[in-house]
């Protein structure tokens, strides 16, 4: 998608997208990556999502990308936060205790930048893009990650022709295909989440499944 789409959205407050509790598949399965304390942990497109905040009350550095400055902004105000800003090649970065948050442009990461991350958590990035960016993301930003790396991707499934992304259904075949060349790729669990998707619903979908996957880097 064209960033101004994007900054859009965040502008109108069109951020249904958004989890103010935190996301449940995270909560279950992030303890089957055994990661030590301190492991750094690459959060793309990140929003302004409380799972920040839950990987460093684990111990965790938390190393996200956002493109949208008000996202920044809003995850530091509200849970009163007073981050120090500085700049890089790669954006404007906040940080404040374990959290960096680096405004910028997730395509624009490197292997320097992304060099001490021992893991990572997608649930808002790879479903956000549309096919050509997918591919793009896995073999660009997904190749930037060190070879031990591992984590934890949280996919959506509906049937595509009941609705227009994004969000964007990435079934099981897809998700391989982007990355089992290079990945295990291992099925955590299907939840179905259409009866809590009213708005969904709405615009006629039959059928509605958060995928958490268990990623690691062969």
């Amino acid at each position: 998608m064209h960033p101004d789409y994007w900054h859009a959205r965040w502008n109108d407050g069109r951020i249904g997208f958004n989890q103010p509790d935190g996301n449940p598949l995270l909560q279950r399965h992030w303890s089957t990556l055994g990661l030590p304390t301190g492991s750094q942990v690459f959060v793309p497109l990140a929003g302004k999502s409380p799972d920040l905040l839950w990987l460093a009350a684990r111990g965790h550095r938390v190393l996200a990308v956002e493109l949208s400055p008000l996202a920044v902004e809003q995850f530091f105000a509200e849970n009163v936060i007073e981050p120090t800003v500085s700049r890089s090649r790669y954006g404007v970065h906040h940080r404040a205790g374990g959290i960096e948050i680096i405004c910028g442009d997730v395509f624009d990461l490197d292997r320097e930048a992304l060099a001490d991350c021992t893991a990572f958590y997608d649930r808002a990035a790879l479903i956000a893009l549309p096919a050509p960016l997918r591919q793009r993301y896995a073999d660009e930003v997904y190749a930037a990650l060190p070879a031990s790396c591992r984590g934890l991707l949280v996919s959506l499934e509906y049937p595509p022709t009941e609705l227009d992304g994004p969000p964007f259904a990435v079934d099981e075949m897809q998700v391989r295909a982007l990355y089992q060349r290079d990945w295990s790729v291992e099925v955590l669990e299907r939840q179905d989440i259409l009866a809590s998707q009213p708005a969904f619903q709405v615009q006629g979908l039959t059928a509605m499944h958060n995928v958490a996957y268990q990623l690691r880097r062969r």
